[in-house]
């Protein structure tokens, strides 16, 4: 984790909101795991009855773009490196640990989301959705951004099949999430 990143910090603060316990990575430096260097994730997560999380954030602003243009997309790309790690961290950790993409949209003030928006949180003053997508569906359905810096994303209808709200990943799997989606981001 980086002290510095308001993401982060945020996405500490709405776990240890939710009651879970929160181990934060020092992701300065890769980690050897099996004597491969490995990208480390953000955070580990043991929440509510005993949901193990292995957690990589994604900060993002919405609107994109500038006040001139904005951008009304939820970005939800990231390196295929944080998709790789996130599945061999879960896999060394043992059984019951998922991988986790943690979407974090700082929501700028020129928009205004319904305040039962599932996961709309706010932290220092300023308003964020929190939303996430498991590692292993992530990986299913992605595709290229740049292959020059090792990007992927997902298209936009594979991102609203996927996307939840993170309140989804800190339910036990026997327990079935039946909550609205709604506002559902959608990706470019």
């Amino acid at each position: 984790m980086n002290r510095d990143n308001h993401y982060e910090a945020a996405f500490e603060a709405f776990l240890r909101d939710r009651g879970s316990a929160v181990v934060p990575v020092d992701e300065a430096k890769r980690n050897q795991l099996d004597d491969e260097s490995t990208k480390s994730p953000d955070f580990l997560v043991v929440g509510p009855g005993d949901v193990r999380l292995v957690a990589d954030v994604k900060g993002r602003r919405f609107p994109g773009g500038s006040a001139a243009k904005p951008r009304m997309v939820w970005q939800n790309w990231c390196d295929r490196d944080d998709i790789d790690a996130l599945d061999r961290w879960a896999a060394r950790l043992g059984t019951g640990f998922r991988g986790v993409l943690a979407f974090v949209y700082h929501v700028l003030p020129r928009v205004a989301l319904p305040a039962d928006t599932p996961d709309l949180f706010t932290h220092r003053d300023r308003v964020y959705l929190v939303r996430g997508v498991s590692a292993v569906e992530y990986r299913a359905a992605m595709a290229p951004r740049s292959r020059k810096w090792g990007t992927v994303h997902l298209p936009a209808a594979a991102f609203r099949e996927a996307v939840r709200p993170f309140s989804h990943f800190l339910t036990p799997a026997t327990v079935e999430w039946k909550a609205a989606r709604a506002p559902t981001p959608s990706a470019s």
